[in-house]
């Protein structure tokens, strides 16, 4: 039986309401003992834990075929049809009470994402979407950018030392020659500026599926193109936006060419 996306994307974003509530009394209110460090040296903290916990338990009951795979659990990461999620995407933000943060949630069936959904609880705006249905913030339809040009463009990439680690150092390098308007707005809040046009478009490496799977699908239905690089360890690139300004910018990282 065909999925019902428009009902599934209501019930995620009933979900992602109700991380809010675990996400929302934290944030700001952290003590620094309260952050803690995972193996790979990225924070995690008991409001990672507990939104994640609740939209494994509410993703579930919206569709019991599927598993859950996440940031934080883990899960069965070649499951057919499968949500995977982010409960805090941009954690260091969250910790320091930036409320530049977010919580994702794609829907993967066979591989492909066919729904996603960015929220970013402290600034109130949720981005979702479906395959063939658009990209909505609210009752909008987004649209991302079709600039054709990188001079005067708004382009933005992820953290500096996620270039290093995917050995794309001197792509960085390029980004500052190349484009005078460039920012480093990181992690989902960028990717949700890239969906409504306001950032032209954006290059954010070393990701994982939970960080990458709702742009995937979201990207394209906003008019936009995301494309997608592969590097060792699993790790994924994400370079999006406006397609003339993907064309340009492509060249510009190693593994494009590979």
């Amino acid at each position: 039986m065909p999925l019902d996306l428009p009902d599934l994307a209501e019930r995620a974003a009933r979900a992602a309401d109700e991380a809010r509530r675990d996400i929302l009394p934290r944030f700001g209110q952290l003590a620094p003992g309260e952050v803690e460090h995972k193996a790979d040296g990225s924070p995690v903290t008991d409001a990672d834990r507990a939104a994640e916990q609740t939209l494994r338990r509410l993703l579930a009951e919206a569709l019991p075929g599927a598993t859950v795979f996440g940031e934080e659990y883990g899960g069965d990461a070649d499951a057919p049809l499968q949500w995977i999620v982010d409960p805090i995407d941009g954690t260091i933000s969250f910790t320091r009470g930036i409320p530049l943060f977010g919580t994702l949630i794609a829907l993967v069936e066979e591989g492909e994402p066919v729904l996603g959904l960015i929220d970013l609880p402290a600034l109130d705006e949720r981005y979702v979407g479906w395959k063939g249905g658009g990209c909505w913030r609210g009752r909008e339809r987004v649209r991302a950018s079709l600039r054709t040009e990188l001079s005067g463009a708004v382009v933005a990439h992820g953290d500096p030392y996620c270039f290093t680690r995917a050995g794309e150092d001197a792509a960085l390098t390029a980004l500052c020659e190349r484009v005078p308007l460039l920012r480093g707005y990181t992690d989902a809040f960028g990717h949700a500026m890239v969906l409504r046009g306001a950032v032209d478009a954006m290059v954010d490496l070393d990701l994982a599926r939970w960080d990458a799977s709702a742009a995937q699908i979201l990207v394209p239905e906003a008019g936009g193109r995301c494309e997608t690089l592969h590097y060792p360890g699993d790790k994924i690139a994400l370079v999006m936006g406006a397609p003339a300004l993907v064309d340009a910018l492509l060249p510009l990282l190693q593994r494009s060419g590979r």
